[in-house]
């Protein structure tokens, strides 16, 4: 692991804001290392405000959104709501349609099916609208490069809004409007919304037309909050308000749907850590092992025992999705030892057999593992699909444009991506990747860092600085919880490792002069013999609290050991 120390801010900057907000260097210095350097902006961050979203209308294209859904009201129209199979695509669905559906009732949903026609919108999603005499396709969480299927819809007398938040290529789709802040010419100010929060600037424009406030959409904010989760986008800006009251509308008055899948766990308050790994898994879990719509059906309904049914059946879905999962990657991490070769900065595995479902989760494991920008292919129909995954600070996407002679089509972000190509296509492809990569990554990036706040003193580790940084919640992308490192540490002799072959460490850990504090390292047994001996050793870690017997504690989340 590679430790680095974020720069300490300069430190008049330090002692201006301590001095302005009441609070310890240390505070004021963590705040101006995520962008916050007078009173207001710290106002802003710890007290996020629902006046603080922007004006929907500045997105480009907004008012011409707006305008044609109102048309399609009016008259009759009937209106298809349209998106992708993953949690930003299928919540982005369950928003539009419900909303749309309070007061007009000429709405159905479409998700295409993962495994008959892929990821975006498809020309059978667009034979189902024309079928079934609707003029107006809502696109959520894709659209933006469809240029050859908005055509096709367009041909037919079919309308299309494209709601999307992944890069444009260098066309556009010929859509009535294109709402996507990542286009060039758009001048929304923030550019890091997710699919679902695409969708809720829309909604929120379509309210404002009808006299409806932010406050009477605060119910739908479960729904965006789930989906800036699940989609790891910067939980920065508008973001960070979406999340920080959605999280409120989880944890206080979640939708029946979200409920019934709470109830299945026995969380009584989520985090955005929580809804990554207990909520977002089991919505997406849908879409992976047998079809998106069964995840907008639950996200949907009103009625709790159906709710529970639909849940339970989800629930199927996942442990399924956790076994493929697991066999998956056991095979890929074989095939990658066998093939290995000395130098190679990129991991590529294939096998047509594997699930597409959980290709992307296995992708993610291998990346864990390998720490290089990862592509685990599988066989779809007569083509090859791949999902990708990139390293901290390596940006996969343009990897991928640099080989886009190889693809049939791709599509994603910096650090995931999705894409096909022809089966004949791969060995070239696989070297042309492995070239591009390599000539372009820093070797650094190849091995995993951790990213430290502070240097801290365990003194300074107070029930006080905790209360604080459980304001800097949600964390995520642009807010990561702290992370600090001491230095000169020993054990109180407590030290032992835990859990299955003991491959956890738990420890109590103290500086000259200090009281212990508990530590608990998740994959750190290994670590068991450097935190035993006499010899003082340094470490790095993230503040938790620990309850055990109706009892708090501080605790050391340990993230490595030297």
């Amino acid at each position: 692991m590679r430790w680095t120390i974020k720069p300490k801010p300069e430190q008049e900057s330090i002692d201006q804001l301590s001095k302005a907000l009441g609070v310890d260097d240390l505070v004021a210095q963590l705040l101006i290392q995520r962008g916050i350097t007078n009173y207001e902006e710290a106002k802003a961050f710890f007290r996020p405000e629902l006046n603080h979203l922007h004006d929907p209308f500045l997105m480009k294209d907004m008012r011409k959104a707006v305008e044609r859904i109102e048309e399609a009201i009016n008259i009759g129209e009937n209106i298809l709501v349209y998106g992708d199979y993953d949690v930003d695509g299928t919540t982005s669905v369950a928003l539009m349609s419900a909303y749309l559906m309070e007061t007009y009732p000429n709405v159905a949903t479409y998700i295409p099916d993962r495994y008959l026609e892929g990821y975006g919108i498809s020309l059978k999603g667009i034979d189902f609208a024309s079928d079934n005499d609707m003029s107006l396709i809502i696109a959520l969480d894709c659209g933006i490069k469809a240029i050859d299927q908005i055509k096709y819809a367009k041909e037919k007398g079919i309308d299309v809004i494209v709601c999307d938040h992944h890069r444009p290529g260098s066309e556009l789709p010929e859509a009535i409007a294109v709402l996507d802040p990542k286009q060039e010419d758009c001048e929304y100010p923030y550019k890091e919304l997710c699919g679902c929060g695409v969708g809720f600037k829309l909604i929120q424009a379509l309210g404002s037309k009808q006299g409806k406030t932010i406050d009477d959409l605060i119910l739908y904010l479960d729904l965006v909050a789930t989906a800036i989760a699940a989609d790891i986008v910067p939980i920065t800006g508008e973001n960070r308000v979406l999340a920080y009251y959605g999280l409120m509308v989880i944890n206080e008055n979640p939708r029946i749907g979200i409920k019934a899948l709470i109830d299945q766990t026995k969380k009584r308050e989520l985090t955005i850590t929580d809804v990554v790994f207990i909520i977002a898994p089991r919505i997406n879990a849908a879409g992976r092992m047998k079809h998106g719509q069964h995840a907008v059906d639950l996200l949907t309904e009103t009625n709790l025992a159906q709710a529970q049914q639909f849940a339970s059946e989800i629930e199927l879905f996942n442990t399924e999705r956790r076994s493929l999962d697991q066999e998956i990657t056991q095979e890929a991490l074989v095939q990658i030892q066998e093939n290995r070769e000395e130098g190679r900065v990129t991991s590529v595995v294939y096998n047509e057999n594997w699930h597409k479902g959980v290709i992307g989760i296995v992708a993610s494991r291998l990346t864990e593992t390998y720490y290089r920008p990862t592509l685990v292919f599988t066989k779809s129909g007569d083509k090859l699909a791949a999902s990708a995954r990139s390293v901290k600070g390596f940006d996969i996407y343009n990897a991928l444009e640099g080989c886009s002679d190889c693809l049939e089509q791709f599509g994603g972000h910096m650090y995931a991506a999705g894409l096909t190509l022809l089966e004949e296509q791969y060995e070239t492809f696989k070297n042309q990747f492995e070239r591009v990569v390599s000539e372009t990554i820093d070797p650094k990036l190849l091995r995993p860092e951790i990213s430290i706040d502070a240097k801290i003193q365990m003194d300074q580790i107070t029930p006080k600085l905790m209360r604080i940084l459980k304001q800097f919640a949600p964390f995520g992308p642009g807010n990561m919880t702290p992370v600090f490192m001491a230095e000169g540490l020993k054990d109180t002799g407590y030290a032992r490792g835990v859990g299955e072959g003991e491959k956890h460490l738990k420890c109590s850990l103290y500086q000259l002069g200090s009281e212990p504090i508990g530590g608990i390292g998740f994959n750190l047994g290994d670590k068991l013999d450097v935190v035993k001996r006499i010899k003082p050793f340094d470490a790095v870690f993230s503040l938790d609290e620990n309850e055990w017997n109706g009892t708090v504690s501080l605790q050391l989340k340990l993230r490595d050991i030297r």
